[in-house]
């Protein structure tokens, strides 16, 4: 039988719908530790959000019951795009919370946070992308809690450079972009994202800031094949990213990208023994592994790497 190509296109799509069971070392362990519950009743008070509970990560027990840390999302909850492997609600935003950094500072004072992940929502209705929020939350942590390193992981801000601007003048200590997944997906699985005006962003902030280091993250389990996830490593080393994080895609919800199928721990270690080789100053991978995960640790890490280099 000769299958058409748009019969076939319906039989892949009913093939990657197929439920794919989760692994065993795919367990989340649950918390309800007293620190827990502080971290949660906190971020209530304040009316803030994280994209720990917002994006449904299965590190949130770890984070919240026994680091205390938090990744905060900025610029409200309601993201302007619709990449399908994320859990994040989508629409329209109905206003800029102007308070926000304040809030953000007093509780990243109250948790004592040494080290505090600053990412947002995409706003593409703003014109600055939220550039502005992001630089007023920096500095407002740093007059609160000078010596707490902050990490920031924005969108692309639609390429506007400028804008970008607006945020390395506030001096975050290290920057984060995700490119989520290769080339060839990216169409697929990102909303409004381009894989190369991603690559632009992270070098353009090398070349704008070269002393900030810069980190990027992968997303695998989606249906990459490992040659594409070297050809990944080797476009984000080209565009002077030092640190990368490689964590497997769970699907949020039966609407949401399907997993292709899940990596085994023995393949992360692989996959970071190879990051390490090709050259990135720190790699973590892991079935749970996720762009925010032991950040303070990856830059530590990254700051002594970068020590010994300068040495040599």
């Amino acid at each position: 039988m000769i299958i058409t190509g748009h019969a076939n296109e319906r039989r892949i799509n009913l093939e990657k719908k197929k439920h794919v069971p989760k692994p065993d070392w795919l367990k989340i362990k649950l918390s309800n530790t007293e620190s827990f519950k502080d971290v949660k009743h906190n971020l209530r008070e304040n009316n803030l959000h994280t994209v720990c509970e917002e994006a449904k990560c299965p590190n949130l027990q770890e984070c919240f019951g026994e680091r205390r840390t938090a990744t905060f999302m900025i610029l409200g909850d309601i993201c302007t795009r619709a990449c399908r492997f994320c859990a994040v609600k989508t629409g329209s935003p109905t206003h800029l919370d102007l308070g926000e950094a304040k809030r953000v500072a007093e509780s990243v004072a109250l948790m004592d946070l040494r080290h505090v992940v600053i990412t947002a929502v995409a706003r593409d209705d703003l014109d600055d992308g939220g550039a502005l929020v992001f630089a007023n939350t920096i500095r407002a942590i740093r007059e609160r809690m000078p010596g707490t390193t902050v990490e920031v992981l924005p969108s692309d801000m639609k390429g506007d450079y400028l804008s970008l601007k607006t945020l390395l003048d506030a001096k975050p200590d290290i920057f984060n972009h995700n490119i989520e997944t290769i080339r060839r997906l990216t169409p697929n699985v990102r909303h409004r994202a381009t894989y190369d005006r991603s690559l632009e962003l992270l070098q353009r902030v090398r070349d704008m800031a070269p002393d900030l280091p810069t980190k990027s993250s992968i997303m695998v389990g989606l249906g990459e094949t490992k040659e594409e996830i070297l050809e990944a490593m080797d476009d984000l080393l080209a565009h002077g990213v030092e640190i990368l994080t490689i964590g497997q895609y769970l699907q949020p919800s039966r609407k949401h990208y399907p997993v292709d199928r899940y990596y085994h721990p023995k393949e992360f270690l692989e996959l970071k023994r190879i990051a390490r080789k090709k050259g990135f100053i720190h790699c973590e991978a892991g079935p749970m592994v996720r762009s925010s995960y032991h950040a303070d640790e990856q830059v530590n890490e990254s700051a002594k790497e970068r020590r010994l280099q300068a040495e040599q």
